[in-house]
Order: C-alpha cells, then sequence, then structure tokens
C-alpha cells in the first residue's frame, strides 16, 4: 500500500489551537480566511503587548506574517496625517508609511549582516508587530491633540517607545552572537525613536 505524500508545515503559519489536518484553504470561504486572519493577527498584538507571554524571546513572532505589519503601518500613517494642513496630508502619509517599512528593512539587514540567525520577513513581521503601542499613542494624541498639553504628549510617545523596544529588542538581541548585540539593539531603538518623534510633533 503506497503512502500519501505530507508535505511540510508551512514556517509562517501560527497554530492557535485548532486542529490543521483536514484544513484546506483553498476551499473555504473568503470570510473564514479573514477571521482566521484576524484572530492570528490579534494573538500577535496580545502576544507584544503582555509581557508575560514574551518569555519565550517572542517564538511566536517568529512565524511571521505581513498582514498585520501593513495594517498597523496603514492606522499609524492614516493617523499622522489627520491633523496636518490638507496640502501636507498625502505627503505625511507617504512619508511615515516609507519610513516605517525602510526602517523595518535597514534594522533587519544589520542584523544579517552581524550574523543574526533571523529571516528577513521574520524580522520585519516583529518590528511592524512591535509598532502597534506607538500606534496607540499616536491614536490618543491625536484625538485629543488641542487638550493635552506637550508634557502629556512626551509622555504618552515615551510609554509607547519603551513598550515597543521591550517587545522587539529581546527578540533581535537573542538571534545575533552575544558580542555584536549592541550593535544590532541600536539601529532598533533609532527605528522607534523616529517613529515616535513623528508622533510627537504631529
Amino acid at each position: 500500500m503506497s503512502t500519501a505524500y505530507m508535505p511540510p508545515m508551512d514556517s509562517g503559519h501560527m497554530d492557535l489551537g485548532a486542529p490543521q489536518a483536514e484544513t484546506n484553504t483553498l476551499d473555504e470561504s473568503v470570510s473564514t480566511t479573514i477571521m482566521r486572519d484576524l484572530r492570528t493577527i490579534g494573538y500577535k498584538l496580545k502576544y507584544v503587548l503582555l509581557p508575560r507571554m514574551r518569555a519565550d524571546k517572542g517564538k511566536e513572532l517568529r512565524n511571521w506574517d505581513l498582514w498585520g505589519p501593513l495594517l498597523l503601518c496603514l492606522m499609524l500613517s492614516l493617523t499622522l496625517s489627520v491633523g496636518a494642513p490638507e496640502s501636507q496630508k498625502s505627503l505625511l502619509f507617504s512619508a511615515s508609511f516609507v519610513i516605517v517599512w525602510c526602517g523595518a528593512a535597514v534594522v533587519t539587514l544589520n542584523a544579517l549582516l552581524l550574523g543574526g540567525n533571523i529571516s528577513f520577513f521574520q524580522s520585519v513581521c516583529v518590528l511592524g508587530y512591535c509598532i502597534f503601542p506607538l500606534n496607540i499613542a499616536a491614536l490618543f494624541i491625536a484625538t485629543l491633540t488641542n487638550v493635552l498639553p506637550l508634557a502629556v504628549k512626551f509622555v504618552f510617545v515615551v510609554a509607547g517607545f519603551v513598550w515597543a523596544t521591550t517587545s522587539s529588542v529581546g527578540f533581535m538581541a537573542a538571534l545575533v552572537p552575544d558580542n555584536r548585540k549592541a550593535l544590532a539593539v541600536y539601529p532598533v531603538l533609532l527605528f522607534y525613536v523616529c517613529i515616535g518623534w513623528m508622533i510627537l510633533i504631529q
């Protein structure tokens, strides 16, 4: 009796506890696919926000996807462009979008050149998901921009920055040689400082 060939599991898939043996995504409805992806994104956002879930140094975030980072980047770009003058809305949206993706790419290439044991898309996924705390700060500031003093805005941006870097630095530092951790972490800090500065001056 011949045995059927079992293809290897996709490294970009995250197991959320549901049975996977009989899943055929080609036959499922669009709504089912969207809801599954949204549940995966929500789980990873909770993974970023809750420190106790990061005890394994970001194991779940290594199952990369780009839908979550894309949605978070769009959310941040829209939030920053809402309060801008009409003539600058499109420019600010484009600039923030490019800065997030190009910044993530540069940080990733730096980690790879330092001998990091990580794939390009894993790193971009981690950096993209970890801007979520800064997204929250940007949304709060944009909503109350006319009533919040600069000092309060600064506090929210710093809190978002600390949370974002805490979520990503542990993951990035664990994947490069010990004598090069500082060189891998420093660009990550600059990446989130740049995003935080854009939020503060909006």
